[in-house]
């Protein structure tokens, strides 16, 4: 399985990328919503899953889920948002828009592993002991 991680923090894109490739996951990133864009065009093979930052400079998150789910090629990428912004009203913009997931920051490796569980996005791959 593929992820695209989209945040304009290189620290942030690290972090989601190490827990979504512990996950299986082959990690894809882009720095703003654009670029996550022009990434997408690029790839013969979809990923799977895009966890996207709300606040990004060029392209905001909101933005970037807006613009994919305008692409009937695209609606099958299940979008998860990963930010800091945890008012209400931004939670249900963001769902309305088209994500399927949010996720608050800070978290925890196990928070996202849950959510990606919830979605049915969670490889079968062995448990490290």
């Amino acid at each position: 399985m593929r992820a695209l991680v989209v945040d304009d923090s290189r620290a942030m894109r690290r972090i989601v990328g190490n827990i979504l490739s512990h996950a299986g996951f082959e990690v894809l990133q882009a720095g703003d919503g654009q670029q996550a864009l022009d990434v997408l065009e690029t790839q013969t093979e979809l990923p799977e899953l895009a966890c996207v930052d709300w606040n990004m400079p060029v392209m905001d998150g909101l933005t970037f889920v807006s613009e994919v789910r305008k692409r009937p090629e695209w609606r099958g990428i299940t979008l998860m948002m990963v930010t800091t912004e945890s008012e209400q009203d931004r939670i249900v913009r963001a769902l309305a828009a088209g994500a399927h997931e949010y996720l608050t920051k800070p978290f925890e490796a196990d928070d996202m592993r849950q959510k990606l569980e919830f979605l049915g996005l969670l490889p079968d791959v062995p448990v490290e002991v």
